[in-house]
């Protein structure tokens, strides 16, 4: 028994629990992977992330502007001597550099690169050192040229590998006092540190800049974090074919698009405000599940599962053992009384099995005769004695050797006290067992006599003790 209650509940708590942890899963599965949803979303996130790239462009654009108009630009660009306006241009740079510093504007980033450059597109000086004076920037970049030359600011992503550039650059024209443009102002931040900082703000994930380079796509810049799995299906020649042809659409049209990858959402975004607005495009990583690590979500549920089959391992053997207990008490007493041991009888203090087993020494009583032996600790009494047996008695007694008013005015305390110790004693004289005998079972047993004497013969008894032989009866005596 003991084995098919572990069995059954294990079975039971494992269904539960296996059943639990598999609804768990699709559920939690099919709300964290929702491709369309996540398509969507990371589209948004690229889209946000280049639009802060070109909104740090537009601030850039916006404190050069205020710097144009200052005496110390003004002055660079009004000297005449070549050194001279090289060494106003360096110091004026320095002082803007350190101005950005202080600036909230600029938060963690700040210019790595100022530079006065005059009309004809020839670097005046820099921030810093005289590294570069006399270099022609706009044949470096014809398309700033042109902007500067119209009147027009800007911003672009410069990646020059024979000038070492890899700037996010922002420029604007500088005036003399009659509104002639005289040169610009060209200021650049690291791209790589401007990716890395709006990864932080934005996405939290990877960022590469990426551009159109004949069939291919190169990358121009990353953020700080690993960019290895955008590497593996964007830009590698063994890159997934449909990431590769949505990066390249998105270079093509302008349009944002996502595309699904193995384990990734991939996304790209157009840079409208910067340069040509086509030929770079920010890519950006997305999750390819809205909750990270779904999968070991509901893990905890086995867990709990095989928690629950020890319990019931445990438990089951605890109840087991209650219920088995006794069961072997009464299966080795009955083995015994078959193989002769008449006397056997069953003592067992059981909430359940307790009346089972008092039901069974009642019906060995029965069956053999035995009246003696018939109560129990409740005192219940096993045999009634029978009409005709009361009737003996009575008739007995009615001849008449029993004082009954004596015994009717004796007090009912000194009454069953004095009849206890005379059936005891009368037993004992017998070499009778009467361990089992106390006095409350003796006075409840002699109690429901007198009560059923009374029922069925409307008279009154007591009870006297008379040893006949080798029995011990009790006389029933009329006291009316």
């Amino acid at each position: 028994m003991r084995n098919k209650i572990i069995a059954v509940n294990a079975i039971i708590v494992a269904i539960v629990g296996l059943l639990s942890f598999v609804l768990m899963r699709s559920a939690i599965q099919s709300a964290a992977s929702n491709p369309p949803q996540l398509l969507a979303d990371s589209k948004h996130n690229a889209q946000g992330a280049a639009a802060r790239l070109e909104l740090d462009g537009l601030k850039m654009e916006r404190w050069l502007a205020g710097k144009a108009v200052e005496s110390s630009t003004q002055d660079a660009f009004n000297k005449a001597d070549p050194s001279a306006a090289g060494a106003a241009a360096m110091s004026a740079c320095d002082a803007m550099v350190s101005a950005a510093k202080g600036s909230s504007e600029f938060h963690d980033t700040v210019p790595a690169m100022v530079v006065f450059v005059n009309v004809d597109g020839k670097i005046v000086g820099r921030n810093g050192s005289n590294v570069g004076k006399g270099e022609d920037l706009g044949a470096a970049y014809p398309m700033y040229k042109a902007a500067v030359s119209k009147g027009n600011s800007g911003s672009d992503v410069w990646v020059n590998k024979s000038r070492n550039d890899q700037f996010l650059a922002s420029y604007v024209p500088v005036r003399n006092d009659k509104g002639t443009i005289v040169g610009s102002i060209v200021a650049g931040i690291q791209i790589n540190d401007e990716l890395s900082r709006i990864s932080e703000a934005t996405t939290g994930r990877a960022l590469i800049l990426v551009a159109a380079d004949k069939d291919a796509v190169s990358v121009l810049a990353r953020s700080a974090a690993d960019t290895s799995a955008l590497d593996d299906v964007v830009v590698k020649p063994a890159a997934e074919k449909g990431v590769k042809e949505t990066v390249r659409s998105v270079i093509d049209k302008g349009h944002v698009d996502a595309a699904q990858a193995v384990d990734m959402m991939v996304a790209a975004a157009p840079l409208e405000g910067l340069g040509d607005g086509k030929s770079k495009v920010l890519v950006a990583a997305a999750p390819s599940t809205s909750i990270d690590g779904a999968s070991a979500i509901p893990l905890p549920i086995l867990g709990v599962t095989a928690l629950g089959l020890i319990l019931v391992v445990i438990g089951g053997w605890l109840l087991g053992n209650y219920i088995m207990a006794p069961i072997g008490i009464l299966e080795e007493g009955l083995l015994a009384i078959l193989n002769g041991q008449a006397d056997k009888r069953f003592q067992i203090e059981h909430a359940e099995l307790g009346g089972l087993a008092f039901r069974i020494d009642q019906l060995l009583n029965q069956l053999m005769g035995v009246e003696e032996d018939t109560t129990d600790d409740e005192g219940r009494v096993s045999i009634a004695p029978t009409a005709a047996a009361l009737n003996a008695a009575v008739s007995v007694e009615s001849t008449g050797n029993v004082n009954a008013s004596a015994l009717a005015s004796e007090a009912a305390d000194a009454y069953y006290a004095r009849i206890y110790g005379e059936y005891i004693a009368a037993k004992k004289a017998n070499n009778e067992a009467t361990d089992h005998i106390t006095k409350e079972t003796f006075v409840a047993r002699i109690q429901g006599m007198e009560a059923e004497a009374l029922q069925k013969h409307g008279k009154p008894v007591r009870y006297q003790v008379q040893a006949r032989g080798n029995e011990v009866v009790l006389l029933a005596v009329p006291l009316a």
